[in-house]
């Protein structure tokens, strides 16, 4: 017994002993042919806002004043920044990058509740790609059958010039994706413009390079190989799915059993069944990763929709009812073969609870926004001696303070201390201002340590310990910042 190869790289093993079955199939290469429909446009939709908002948005501009650039989305690395419109983020900030990955998390947990892989099928960046490459395809090289043909063909100058051609756009398509990726990082119009003269950073040039690499290798070579071996999610998706979510259906009690248009008539005639389904295999022929959806559910399937275009498109040209392939349910498909009504619960207590969790996540990185503070202080009660009994009976504590400012101009921070009856604070090197506050300047995005003296007159009644809280004013801004510490004393009246 052996195993035999097909001349399409399949395995057939019928007959084999399962010790010689190999391990390894290769892949038949897949060649989608063109459809239209609704499910068509909004690939179309998607595809080119994604691209639009990935290749424009590091040109836009926004204004944040004076010290900042002026670039919309900017990953400042050099200053260790990232912009996103009027939103700033600092490197202590990691936790709002965790918090969009826990919401990104979630909407894809309720995106497979709803609808399956609908993010495989119309907004995951290989898709996306994918498709752009797809179309450059068949503008050189023609639709499913003409492609099919030209690589059966030998070499001649027609299908030398059409692949050429074909490769030299797709590296010019995937170039632009890297370049575009480290305008990112960068001033978008001066980084092209140092590229352009070769100024740029060697790392720039690097970068694009990768870039262009995997582009070009994932969107161009592999297409669904990515989807089917490489991508974690199927294997996670179909762990999270549920008999509620919807997924692309063959209505196999409508389509079966598959007959062509003559012998329906013929046997409908006869009083005997005929489904829907013609076995023209147009949903197969457009299928980004080649599968037959009329065999059930697959892992390879992305949810695209073409599927149903194409189907749609029979059912209209022999006059039958759309649909025979749709967004449906295995279990509406056996309520019906029973004659029950199909039940359609996109709103369930999966969905909720995933909306809800999205709700909260997203409103407390909100709210933390709104309440964050662009200064902080910390204070640090030094240890030797605790405290100083001054000649006029008065008690004396000394700490460490440290200012941070968190913005791109200097700042001028007044210090005050209360607590405690007659509480006073000064700065040492810090001259105190006409109303007796120390005021220390903060250069801009940095921080500055002062070592501060805090007296508390004699007579005040003192226990061993007591919390006092010293805060810092901006002159400016108005931004207050405060920290609580300990005044130490021997006990009662010193």
């Amino acid at each position: 017994m052996s195993t035999r190869w097909g001349e399409d790289g399949s395995v057939s093993t019928a007959g084999a002993d399962p010790d010689d079955i190999p391990l390894f199939a290769a892949s038949a290469k897949v060649y989608p042919q063109s459809v239209s429909g609704p499910f068509r446009r909004a690939k179309w939709f998607i595809l080119f806002l994604c691209l639009g908002i990935y290749y424009l948005l590091p040109f836009l501009r926004w204004d944040r004043g004076p010290y900042l650039p002026n670039q919309a989305v900017l990953a400042d690395i050099a200053n260790n920044r990232f912009y996103f419109f009027f939103i700033e983020i600092w490197p202590q900030e990691v936790y709002y990058f965790t918090g969009l990955l826990i919401l990104a998390a979630f909407a894809l947990f309720l995106m497979n509740a709803v609808a399956g892989r609908v993010w495989c099928g119309y907004l995951c960046p290989q898709t996306v790609w994918t498709d752009l490459f797809l179309v450059v395809e068949r503008f050189f090289e023609g639709d499913r059958r003409e492609r099919m043909r030209l690589d059966q063909a030998p070499w001649n100058l027609d299908k030398l010039w059409r692949k050429v051609a074909k490769h030299t756009v797709w590296i010019v398509i995937a170039w632009w994706t890297g370049g575009a990726w480290v305008l990112y990082f960068a001033d978008a119009p001066t980084l092209v413009r140092e590229l352009a003269t070769f100024t740029a950073p060697v790392s720039a040039y690097v970068w694009i390079a990768i870039l262009t690499f995997t582009t070009y290798s994932l969107a161009g070579i592999m297409r669904e190989q990515v989807c089917k071996f490489m991508c974690p999610w199927p294997r996670i998706q179909a762990a999270l799915t549920d008999d509620e979510a919807l997924n692309v259906t063959y209505r196999y009690d409508r389509g079966e059993p598959r007959v062509s248009v003559k012998q329906a008539l013929k046997l409908k005639a006869q009083g005997a069944p005929a489904g829907d389904c013609i076995d023209c295999h147009q949903c197969v022929a457009v299928c980004p990763v080649g599968i037959d959806i009329r065999e059930g559910s697959q892992l390879d399937c992305i949810q695209c929709g073409l599927c149903i275009d194409a189907c749609d498109t029979v059912m209209a040209k022999i006059a039958r009812p759309k649909r025979l392939i749709a967004y449906d349910t295995d279990n509406n498909v056996k309520r019906r073969i029973a004659e029950l009504p199909a039940i359609y619960r996109p709103f369930r207590a999966r969905t909720a609870i995933y909306a809800v969790l999205i709700a909260v996540v997203g409103g407390a990185m909100l709210w933390q926004l709104a309440t964050r503070r662009t200064a902080e202080i910390s204070v640090l009660h030094e240890r030797a001696p605790l405290f100083v009994t001054l000649s006029d009976g008065s008690i004396r504590n000394a700490y460490a303070i440290r200012l941070l400012n968190k913005r791109p101009e200097p700042r001028p921070f007044a210090l005050t201390v209360d607590g405690l009856p007659g509480i006073r604070i000064e700065a040492v090197g810090v001259a105190p201002t006409a109303d007796v506050r120390p005021v220390v300047t903060v250069d801009p995005d940095s921080s500055r340590e002062v070592r501060v003296l805090v007296t508390v007159p004699a007579g005040v009644p003192l226990e061993a310990s007591q919390a006092i809280t010293i805060t810092a004013s901006d002159l400016f801004a108005g931004e207050t910042v405060r920290a609580t510490d300990h005044f130490m004393a021997s006990g009662g009246k010193p």
